[in-house]
């Protein structure tokens, strides 16, 4: 049986079993990531779609995902990924000399580096940092897209190997975090202030009716964002306010259009680089 420390959750985890992550397992009394380079997403994108629309625009990103997520949105549009067992994904494993090899053959489509994405990549960091090590050799690019859900010594791990981050700020309240979305806001501010200092930052709030989007929670958020990397954040650090749709366990109408035009000018108020998403 070990402790895991990577996230808020800190799994007491038996020999062979995995924690509430579905990633990170008790072998020989040590906790290891069976996810390790077990790649179920692989895709050339936009980087824009991370989003990340200050870093590199109009470049490529080749962007990769594993399994398993420690939070349990309800709405998670990646759930099959994020909730799913080995056993029912197609997956294969991935090298991280494949990955940067693969990386480094779209380079002339316009790429520009890896981007770690689609379910939780902080669940598998130590695969996240083998292979940045291996992009940036090869003068490359990595990219962080994630729900900031880890501890500080992930954190200060992977941010050394990072350029550009995307994390989710969920809302700004400890009853939204820890009821509906089982995680830990205090974590996420935590992770994002640390890197914020290391890497190019980006913001992701999605906004669910009824949850995070109040004018007051909008402009809690946008005056958090604005003081990060000493007050720098008011002009270096986008913020992308995106509509939700149902997914998953959620069935709740999507957000009104307007309502997230009105929350990006409520933004804006403190904020230089604010976008709205999925309008």
């Amino acid at each position: 049986m070990a402790v895991c420390d990577v996230c808020h959750n800190k799994c007491d985890i038996s020999e062979g079993k995995t924690g509430a992550c579905l990633a990170r397992k008790c072998e020989d009394g040590k906790v290891v990531p069976e996810n390790y380079g077990m790649i179920t997403s692989i895709a050339l994108d936009p980087i824009e779609k991370k989003p990340l629309n200050l870093y590199h625009p109009g470049s490529y990103v080749v962007s990769v995902g594993s399994y398993g997520c420690n939070l349990r949105c309800p709405f998670c549009q990646n759930h099959e990924i994020s909730y799913g067992v080995p056993k029912q994904l197609p997956c294969r494993y991935m090298a991280p000399e494949e990955l940067a090899d693969i990386a480094k053959e779209y380079e002339p489509q316009g790429n520009i580096g890896v981007a770690f994405t689609y379910n939780e990549p902080l669940i598998g960091h130590e695969y996240v940092v083998d292979t940045a090590k291996l992009i940036h050799e090869a003068g490359m690019k990595t990219v962080l897209v994630s729900n900031g859900n880890a501890s500080m010594r992930v954190c200060e791990e992977v941010s050394e190997h990072i350029d550009a981050m995307n994390i989710d700020l969920k809302g700004f309240t400890d009853e939204y975090y820890e009821k509906v979305l089982r995680g830990s806001r205090k974590m996420v501010m935590d992770f994002i202030s640390h890197a914020a200092t290391r890497c190019h930052m980006e913001v992701t709030t999605l906004v669910i009716p009824g949850f995070n989007d109040s004018d007051e929670e909008m402009e809690r958020i946008s005056d958090w964002i604005a003081g990060l990397d000493g007050g720098r954040g008011a002009e270096n650090v986008a913020l992308h306010i995106s509509r939700y749709f149902p997914r998953f366990h959620m069935d709740r109408p999507a957000t009104d259009v307007e309502v997230i035009y009105h929350l990006a000018e409520v933004a804006g108020k403190k904020l230089k680089h604010v976008y709205t998403g999925n309008c």
